[in-house]
């Protein structure tokens, strides 16, 4: 585990505290690790959804055409 010493506004510790309660944390410390898991899971390269993988995987296989390949279709009909 790595330590750290933060500084925070008045504000930020507010929150930190808010956090706290309304989870049910033991401390700072777990509302920080909180806030960043969040992040993590909202904002840095979330996992696909498996709906997304599937149909991924169909246009892999070629099941679905691209635009431009529709496109040259219909001109050419």
């Amino acid at each position: 585990m790595v330590q750290a010493i933060v500084s925070l506004g008045e504000n930020e510790a507010r929150v930190l505290n808010i956090i706290k309660g309304k989870f049910g944390l033991k401390n700072k410390s777990e509302a920080v690790n909180l806030v960043i898991e969040k992040y993590e899971e909202n904002f840095l390269e979330p996992e696909l959804k498996p709906e997304y993988t599937e149909k991924l995987a169909k246009i892999v296989k070629g099941k679905y055409i691209s635009r431009n390949e529709f496109e040259r279709r219909v001109k050419g009909v």
